[in-house]
């Protein structure tokens, strides 16, 4: 069964590959993919873009197998059925977590990490230019947040940055709503992978708080203000570095 993917989405996509210059001719891109709803999704507009532009690019999607016993054969498949590149790297991710994440101590950031850490490690051996990551707008908008409330920062997700190993790093779904990625992904009942799938999971760990507490946090304020993430986009394109207090930043 073809994938149906909107007009809308594609064209959200487009313009921000066109504004930021995210998939050039030429590149190797290698994409992180989980199997949730955002990585396969876009996995499936990559697949698509693939087809449909004027130049040509490549790209392998790469899911890390942490090494406790989960089953990606679905994702495999599906991946094969819809001519998506596909390769499993299987890591020890999940015996050195035992090892080094302490009871009752924070695990996302650590996982995050180790992830990320492997998918980079496979496109320098395997020569991609580029990594390409299922953020969206709501991602970014809690990054904000988080970041502000808790760290006392103002950071969020940038649609493209340099890696410190040299790797460039893409978010082509950075204007993207969660919302219109959770439809898409029902209305072509994609066999998504949730949960279980999260190593942490599995260990007596407390669960993370900040994430879940500023997407409430965001849900409510959309709710006063259903305009949010458009002035939230556009804030992020218009940011004022002398109205705050750096003094490096300071025109004085």
């Amino acid at each position: 069964m073809a994938i149906e993917i909107s007009k809308k989405l594609l064209r959200i996509v487009g313009r921000t590959n066109a504004k930021y210059r995210l998939i050039e001719e030429g590149d190797r891109i290698l994409l992180g993919l989980s199997g949730g709803k955002d990585s396969l999704m876009l996995a499936h507009i990559m697949a698509h873009r693939r087809r449909v532009m004027p130049f040509k690019f490549e790209f392998l999607a790469v899911t890390i197998d942490y090494g406790m016993g989960e089953d990606l054969s679905t994702l495999t498949a599906h991946c094969k059925a819809h001519a998506i590149p596909h390769k499993v790297i299987k890591t020890d991710i999940y015996d050195t977590a035992q090892e080094k994440i302490r009871e009752n101590s924070s695990f996302c950031s650590f996982f995050s990490r180790m992830r990320r850490g492997a998918l980079y490690r496979v496109a320098q051996e395997e020569g991609f230019g580029k990594v390409a990551l299922g953020h969206h707008l709501d991602d970014a908008a809690e990054s904000f947040f988080m970041n502000f409330l808790y760290n006392g920062a103002l950071r969020s997700m940038p649609p493209i940055y340099t890696a410190g190993n040299g790797l460039r790093v893409i978010r082509p779904l950075i204007m993207v709503r969660e919302r219109q990625l959770i439809d898409a992904a029902h209305a072509n009942d994609l066999p998504l992978i949730g949960d279980e799938a999260c190593p942490g999971m599995r260990f007596d760990v407390k669960m993370p708080h900040a994430r879940a507490e500023t997407k409430r946090l965001l849900a409510n304020l959309e709710k006063e203000n259903p305009k949010l993430f458009i002035s939230l986009k556009s804030a992020f394109s218009h940011i004022h570095e002398k109205s705050f207090f750096d003094p490096e930043r300071l025109s004085c």
